[in-house]
């Protein structure tokens, strides 16, 4: 690798990102900790690493100590673990002073784990990204040691998708007709393009998250993990869409995919899906009812924005309303999200939070519901959870039944509550 060039594209960057406009996350980090951003692509963790660079220049911190690097910039293939060293002495022949590292794709370059634990080790401040999210494997977890943060970095929040919409949420807001219409109206397009950043501008945004669907499926699944048989990659990826809302088993979605024409084994599907949550197209959700290995071959199948599930649905609002649901416990919950089928169904329980929520498009029709609110009684006796809820489209009350109080609250308010 030519000093020269590093030289140059240290001192480019420099001064793109200075003058750069970001919006800013919803993401508070410690200025004492070392970061990993990881997430799917598009989702905004290059730009979450700007916002970081421009917050450092506001406090103080010289640019000239700023070394920002993308290993998606083809004036870096080739590089290799052992230019991590020369990419120091560029900056020490620079400025004596040492550098804050911004590492963006990092994943592209081959034991890159050993150099990140290493400059950790020496007391760098570091800042990382990567699409992929075998990043945060137990095989290197163990070699970082927990000298990372990580952060899951998610398309826009509904919150932050307002704040791009220079929809300001005020105090009492919530009395504010105009700004419930305007929240309205912003939900609409959010429920069915979802919140990818650059989504926002895009003139044919049925394209454009085509188009990036695409990429992710044969950029980071294809070619990453050189998969053989696309047209199955494809159909699984396609009944998922269509079981949004039901548990799925491995036997099953293989046999599914098999009667399309693409013949495929179990254990090549349960591959493919773990490609597929490893690029963090899908997400997932487990039986808090079931024993371990019955949670693990029998989930529920979530993806990982609107836009791009929306790619799949003709009529899908009730897939697309659990589906942000999902999301967005996903966002702030992490792994503790499940959902509780023995008898009984409820869509999401949150054991830490000692919650359970049902998603319903509407419970207008009384047998509707009947029978959410019985489910979410039932396995709360026995759960002995704390908070029922049913999230709907539009819908809000309070509905008293067998001593527990049940929360309906319209998506909108949710979202912008969480719990």
């Amino acid at each position: 690798m030519d000093i020269e060039l590093l030289k140059r594209i240290i001192v480019t960057n420099r001064r793109k990102i200075s003058e750069i406009s970001v919006v800013n996350r919803e993401y508070l980090l410690d200025a004492n900790m070392n970061y990993i951003f990881t997430g799917v692509r598009q989702s905004g963790k290059t730009f979450l690493m700007f916002q970081r660079i421009q917050e450092l220049l506001r406090q103080g911190v010289d640019l000239k100590t700023i070394v920002y690097i993308n290993f998606d910039d083809e004036r870096l293939i080739g590089f290799s673990s052992e230019d991590f060293d020369l990419l120091l002495q560029t900056h020490y022949q620079m400025d004596e002073r040492p550098p804050i590292l911004f590492l963006d794709e990092i994943q592209n370059v081959p034991f890159w784990e050993k150099f990140a634990r290493r400059i950790a080790n020496e007391k760098y401040r570091v800042y990382i990204t990567g699409s992929n999210a075998k990043m945060l494997s137990s095989e290197f977890a163990t070699v970082l040691g927990g000298r990372y943060q990580i952060v899951n970095v998610y398309p826009y929040s509904f919150r932050e998708f307002l704040n791009v919409n220079k929809i300001a949420l005020e105090n009492d807001w919530e009395y504010d007709d105009k700004i419930i219409n305007s929240i309205r109206r912003c939900l609409d397009i959010y429920f069915n393009n979802g919140g990818f950043p650059d989504c926002l501008t895009a003139i044919q945004k049925r394209n454009w998250l085509s188009s990036l669907f695409k990429k992710m499926l044969l950029g980071d699944i294809v070619a990453r993990y050189s998969v053989k048989n696309v047209n199955a990659l494809t159909y699984i990826v396609k009944k998922l869409s269509e079981s949004i809302k039901q548990p799925i088993s491995y036997t099953r979605l293989t046999q599914l995919v098999s009667s399309l024409g693409a013949k495929i084994q179990v254990n090549t599907l349960i591959d493919y899906l773990s490609y597929l949550e490893e690029s963090w197209v899908l997400l997932s959700v487990k039986n808090f009812a079931s024993r371990f290995v019955e949670r693990e071959g029998n989930k529920k199948y979530y993806f990982c924005d609107n836009g791009i599930l929306n790619l799949f649905l003709v009529d899908g609002n009730t897939s697309l309303l659990e589906n942000i649901v999902a999301v967005n416990l996903k966002r702030m919950y992490g792994e503790d999200v499940y959902f509780y089928r023995k008898n009984v169904e409820v869509d999401f329980y949150l054991p830490m939070q000692s919650a359970l929520v049902q998603v319903s498009y509407s419970i207008d029709d009384e047998e509707t519901k009947r029978r959410e609110t019985e489910s979410l009684v039932k396995i709360a006796n026995f759960l002995d959870a704390k908070t029922l809820m049913i999230i709907t489209m539009n819908e809000e009350n309070i509905i008293e039944l067998c001593g527990r109080q049940i929360k309906v609250i319209p998506l909108w308010k949710w979202l912008l509550k969480i719990l």
